[in-house]
């Protein structure tokens, strides 16, 4: 009975029908939303210790983290990452962390890409 089915199957066209269902089924899986990870300027965080926190949370070069923070300094907020929802939302609670440990009042929240 299999062998009559692949058969007819066959018969039945060139493969454009299952060209055609893997199209249909691709825009049901969506990408997870991702979520953009900032740092918010103050009056009262080292510098220094903001590069610190971007080499050591976001895994950047002091170059790349000092650039960032002056970012941060001259406009208010700047962008250090984006990501899923999950690994956002640890970002935010490490550097939160962080910086209440170390008495600095430094800002860092999340929000939809």
């Amino acid at each position: 009975m299999q062998a009559q089915v692949h058969m007819m199957a066959d018969k039945e066209g060139d493969g454009d029908s299952d060209v055609g269902v893997a199209l249909e089924t691709k825009p049901k899986t969506k990408r997870p939303p991702m979520y953009k990870v900032m740092i918010l300027n103050d009056d009262f965080t080292p510098m220094e210790f903001v590069v610190h926190v971007l080499e050591r949370f976001f895994g950047l070069s002091h170059a790349q983290a000092f650039e960032l923070m002056l970012t941060v300094h001259k406009k208010g907020v700047a962008v250090v990452g984006v990501f899923s929802h999950e690994i956002a939302e640890t970002k935010v609670a490490q550097v939160m962390d962080f910086a209440q440990r170390h008495q600095h009042p430094l800002q860092c929240t999340m929000e939809k890409e």
